[in-house]
């Protein structure tokens, strides 16, 4: 029963360290910021795609009236 305990005890306070460490903010390198660029660039294409397919539908029922 007592190896239990300090197991229980053990293993609480290494998950509180490791949320306690995850949290610590790391310096943003080139390589991740490049990243974060390129996901803004992706994401800014796929608005336009979805556009110019909302655009082609639009015109698509038009031309069947």
């Amino acid at each position: 029963m007592m190896k239990s305990g300090k197991f229980l005890g053990t293993a609480m306070i290494a998950s509180a360290l490791l949320v306690v460490l995850s949290a610590c903010p790391k310096p943003e390198g080139p390589m991740e910021r490049a990243g974060k660029d390129v996901d803004q660039a992706v994401e800014k294409v796929g608005e336009q795609i979805e556009k110019a397919g909302d655009n082609i539908q639009d015109a698509a029922k038009d031309n069947k009236k």
